[in-house]
């Protein structure tokens, strides 16, 4: 990872500050809520929504600068960071990447000020990896679309106005805004994951969305839409290194605390180690994830689709062995329900899943290495 500019620099401490002011004692005690207050907070200090336009009351800055703040808030509060990086890395990213005028400015600017949530609903019972065989629909009607079909493991749905939906045109893949509340959809069931956060299944019948609600439709815009997913692969990658980062933390603190044998548990070389591969660990899974934002803005703002695999693949597996280490260091104590190490061992395995399996990244890698070649040494 470069060296912060002097902007980023400010951001980064008066971030740092802030979170330690006002998170800490809240930390791991939201059970599965949106920490609204948090977001409430961030959104005030403008530190909500960081990379979207000002026109929209984000901070307009980067992406760089987007995932630098999902790891500093992570740093204090998993679920705030986790927050950070739905509503700047994934659904409200790709309304101003691909929507219209009119869309960006009716869903952005809540979102922004912290008042509202856009989901992303992608998954179908049978389509997860494979969207090519998703089976939702949307058919012209005038100046309408109608959408027919399904979507499960869709977060956020009961703190969101819409999701991005995607959906099969008949001209081939593409995606749209869904309002939640529209004439159609009905709730089949909400789901609670292993990190006590609600998923939701639901259908779609003969749901109407305005044309200007179309984000990407057809093979051209589509292929745009999975070349932005690689900005969702990094933040997943950063949400992944924060929560590895928050366990080092808790253990490194527990080791030079806990006494054994008349001296701190920290003290003997077997922890010690536990503590360098760790911190290793941490070092260079942050520094792939780094260097694939730094090569993205190099090459008109979209990351290079091994460069975020790698570091997909890399942080999910990174961090679920750093938080079961920094457990291991705590003994029966971290494993007790709703100890911070018991909750982020939890939080850190959806890492291997979400935004893309681990096989998937294992795929993506193994695909262009076989086609161009191993990545250069220059």
């Amino acid at each position: 990872m470069t060296a912060l500019s002097q902007e980023q620099q400010m951001l980064a401490q008066s971030l740092m500050e802030l979170a330690e002011n006002e998170f800490s004692d809240a930390a791991f005690e939201w059970d599965g809520e949106p920490p609204w207050e948090n977001v409430e907070l961030l959104a005030d200090q403008g530190f909500l929504g960081i990379n979207i336009g000002e026109e929209y009351g984000g901070g307009g800055m980067s992406e760089f600068e987007a995932m630098l703040t999902i790891e500093i808030v992570g740093s204090v509060c998993p679920d705030t960071a986790e927050f950070l990086y739905n509503q700047q890395m994934v659904a409200p990213r790709a309304i101003e990447m691909f929507g219209t005028d009119e869309a960006k400015e009716e869903y952005l600017p809540p979102v922004t000020a912290g008042e509202d949530a856009i989901a992303i609903a992608i998954s179908e019972p049978e389509s997860g990896s494979d969207v090519g065989s998703m089976n939702t629909t949307a058919e012209d009607d005038g100046d309408s679309i109608v959408i027919n079909g399904e979507k499960t493991w869709v977060s956020n749905v009961k703190h969101a106005s819409a999701a991005v939906t995607w959906v099969k045109f008949p001209e081939g893949l593409g995606s749209v805004i869904v309002d939640l509340d529209s004439p159609g959809i009905e709730i089949q069931q909400h789901y609670t994951n292993m990190a006590d956060h609600e998923q939701t299944h639901f259908y779609l019948e003969d749901v109407k969305v305005p044309e200007r609600n179309v984000l990407t439709r057809g093979t051209e815009g589509f292929k745009n839409q999975l070349k932005a997913l690689n900005w969702e692969r990094l933040g997943s990658a950063t949400l992944a290194n924060t929560i590895a980062r928050c366990a080092l933390d808790e253990a490194l603190e527990y080791a030079e605390q806990r006494e054994q044998f008349d001296q701190p548990i920290g003290e003997f070389q077997g922890i010690e180690w536990k503590l360098a591969d760790m911190v290793t660990e941490l070092e260079a899974s942050r520094a792939l994830t780094y260097r694939a934002a730094e090569r993205a803005h190099e090459q008109d703002r979209i990351p290079d689709r091994v460069d975020a695999s790698i570091a997909k693949l890399y942080s999910g597996t990174m961090a679920e062995s750093v938080v079961s280490e920094a457990l291991q260091i705590h003994g029966a104590n971290g494993y007790q329900r709703d100890h911070p190490l018991e909750y982020l061992y939890r939080l850190a395995r959806g890492r291997r899943i979400a935004a893309g399996t681990d096989e998937i990244q294992k795929n993506t890698i193994a695909s262009v290495v076989k086609s161009d070649g191993l990545p250069s040494l220059l």
